[in-house]
């Protein structure tokens, strides 16, 4: 910025120190602020007659100085900042006292390009300072003439520099008060809590946002308003006891949580059990009156759905108990026996268990079983049938996954290992998990870590695994549709549940439990179990086993008559020749079947009912339900008995 040439023909020492004072003090008497700033700088010029005069601010941080008014030529120069270093302003702050440069200012100041370029002579400067001797910035005029020392200059330099820090720590103690109330403002808009202010004779004086949401109106509503009209009788009564107690307390313990809480009132009608805190504080010799409150019934709902669930969840346990007593774990067999011993031998421990055995045979309650009797019951039981998931989707159900992770995530879901952290996961049909998640469940079993879909962070769980097949693994082994490392790894501790045709008069008991158990849930009274029905039940070869069993129990109590099971009726097929069921006197060895004929007599009847059903397994009108088994069920055994359907053409 070039100065111009401008004659001041009056020479500085030439200067009135009372004009110059009171043309100074006329021209800055009536402004704050940014107007009093600019009228210092522009009066001060015109009364020592310098070419420029300017005001700033300091920044130590940066060292640097930003204009808060600045006279040059007659002229304003807008948004002027400078770094000090190398400046005559440089000793100005340095030295914190009046700096005086009368003559040769250029040469003092060779690497300074504002001195040189403006073509400057001389320069007076002093520092603005703060109470506590910190530079808040400086005052300063500049001239192309010398400045001869004055005292009298100096001295109006310091009276005007002593004002204008006075104005500056007024206007920062004002942006100080400013950001406070802001702040202030700001704390009470965002908290989540109605915070309400009542003076002496508590009417309210301001209320927050909160407290219009919690009250479901303006403030305007509330403001003026004695506060007692929101709260119930009894509690405007206990508040005015409340603040005498607060009252005689010393200062600094003025405040207290209010017992039991209030119950607080809606101008346009309703209430809400709210928690509150009161406080006292006094302010120009008044007392005022703080109370926050919070709106509790949505928490004191939620708590008692909670207690509901955990009391539904119980009665499930319960249930899930009793069933448990009364299903395919009943039995006196040898067979069976053997598997009881095995499951308490290895439920203490955090062994990985694999449960065999053909369909229908109990595994998921030989699962409960151990678990229940584990360290690990209080916590979860998580079954995931490895059959039953799409290949696509299984990863995302054992290890849960990110939003995003996948078409259709759209938010984050924790996994089946995540749900059963602390407890135990059933793994049934674990012959039908696809290769590459069986490397990914290996990880788990080996390391106790894994990967959610789409997340790059690893999680770490303690599981204990119980696997379930009906498959033969060790096959699949070799087949090379199941991992060998991972078969090894599940099969630390095998339990293989026998076959309902193994376990001898286990059927007849298990008959009768289901039966009583059926007979319960129907509201029927049913008789003990025939000779004839026992015997009935006990030549079936029972390929569905325990599970096929229910279904024809479950049959021959709904067709039962006079208190009588319907078991010949609800068995898929005869078991007994006819003459001993017309009563003739054939031997009774005629009623003894080889293992071979009963297989043949099951082949003979699935194939009728498939035929009957034009080879239509499932569904409500395939052999499946004709034969009261499950799909799959039936699926298995038509494989084990090398049944196929006809090529047609």
């Amino acid at each position: 910025m070039a100065l111009s040439s401008a004659d001041f023909s009056k020479p500085l020492q030439d200067l009135e120190t009372d004009v110059a004072l009171r043309a100074i003090l006329e021209g800055t008497a009536t402004e704050t602020g940014r107007q009093f700033f600019a009228a210092l700088v522009q009066n001060l010029a015109k009364a020592l007659a310098t070419h420029g005069a300017w005001v700033t601010e300091y920044f130590p941080e940066q060292r640097r100085l930003r204009a808060l008014a600045f006279w040059m030529d007659g002229q304003w120069v807008p948004d002027y900042e400078v770094d000090i270093a190398g400046s005559p302003c440089e000793q100005v702050i340095d030295k914190r006292q009046l700096v005086h440069f009368p003559d040769r200012l250029v040469e003092l100041f060779p690497d300074d390009p504002e001195v040189a370029d403006n073509g400057a002579v001389s320069y007076l400067g002093v520092p603005l300072l703060d109470t506590d001797g910190s530079i808040l910035g400086h005052l300063a005029v500049i001239d192309r003439r010398p400045i001869p020392e004055d005292p009298r200059v100096q001295a109006i330099f310091k009276i005007f520099a002593a004002r204008a820090a006075a104005e500056l720590q007024r206007l920062r103690a004002e942006t100080e008060v400013r950001e406070r109330e802001e702040k202030v403002g700001r704390l009470l808009g965002s908290a989540m809590d109605a915070i309400i202010e009542l003076d002496e004779g508590l009417r309210i004086l301001r209320v927050n946002p909160a407290a219009e949401k919690v009250f479901r109106c303006r403030d305007t509503t509330m403001v003026g308003q004695d506060f007692r009209r929101f709260v119930e009788e009894k509690d405007g009564d206990r508040l005015a006891t409340l603040i005498d107690a607060l009252d005689a307390r010393p200062e600094g313990a003025r405040s207290s949580w209010i017992a039991g809480g209030l119950t607080a009132r809606c101008p346009e009608g309703g209430s809400f059990p709210a928690e509150a805190t009161i406080s006292r504080f006094e302010l120009h010799h008044r007392k005022y009156t703080t109370l926050i409150l919070r709106n509790i019934h949505d928490r004191m709902e939620a708590e008692q759905k909670i207690q509901s669930l955990t009391a539904e969840t119980e009665l499930l346990r319960e249930e899930l108990r009793a069933l448990h007593q009364d299903g395919a774990l009943i039995g006196e067999s040898q067979a069976l026996k053997q598997v009881l011993g095995d499951i308490t031998q290895v439920a203490g421990t955090d062994t990985t268990v694999l449960i065999m055995g053909e369909t229908g045979t109990g595994k998921e309650l030989a699962a409960r079983a151990i678990h229940a009797a584990s360290h690990r019951h209080e916590r979860p039981l998580v079954i995931v049938n490895c059959a039953a998931i799409p290949s696509t989707l299984i990863e995302s159900e054992f290890f849960g996954h990110e939003p995003g992770a996948f078409t259709g995530a759209t938010k984050k879901r924790e996994g089946r290992f995540s749900l059963a952290h602390k407890g135990t996961i059933f793994l049934d049909e674990i012959g039908e998990l696809p290769l590459d998640l069986q490397a990914k469940l290996l990880r788990v079993l080996q390391e106790g870590e894994f990967d959610p879909v789409g997340s790059s962070t690893t999680r770490k769980v303690d599981v204990r695994v119980v696997a379930a097949t009906n498959r033969d693994l060790a096959a699949a082994v070799k087949q090379g549709t199941f991992r060998e490392d991972l078969y090894y790894r599940l099969n630390v501790f095998p339990v293989r549940l026998p076959p309902l045709r193994d376990r001898g008069d286990d059927v007849v008991r298990l008959a009768s439990a289901f039966a009583q158990q059926f007979a319960a849930k129907m509201g029927r009274t049913l008789g003990p179990l025939a000779t004839d029905d026992a015997r009935r039940l006990q030549a079936y070869s029972w390929p569905g086993n325990v599970r096929e069993l229910q279904n024809v129990i479950e049959r021959a109590v709904i067709t039962s008559t006079d208190g009588r099971l319907n078991v010949e009726r609800a068995l898929p097929e005869p078991t007994v020749p006819a003459s001993l069921a017309s009563g003739t006197s054939e031997p009774p060895t005629g009623t003894i079947r080889t293992a071979k004929e009963l297989e043949e007599l099951e082949r003979t009847n699935i194939l009728r009912a498939l035929e009957a059903t034009k080879w239509k397994v499932s569904g409500e009108l395939g052999a499946a339900k004709l034969l009261g088994l499950n799909a799959s069920t039936l699926s298995s055994r038509m494989k084990a008995l090398k049944i196929h359907k006809p090529a047609t053409g």
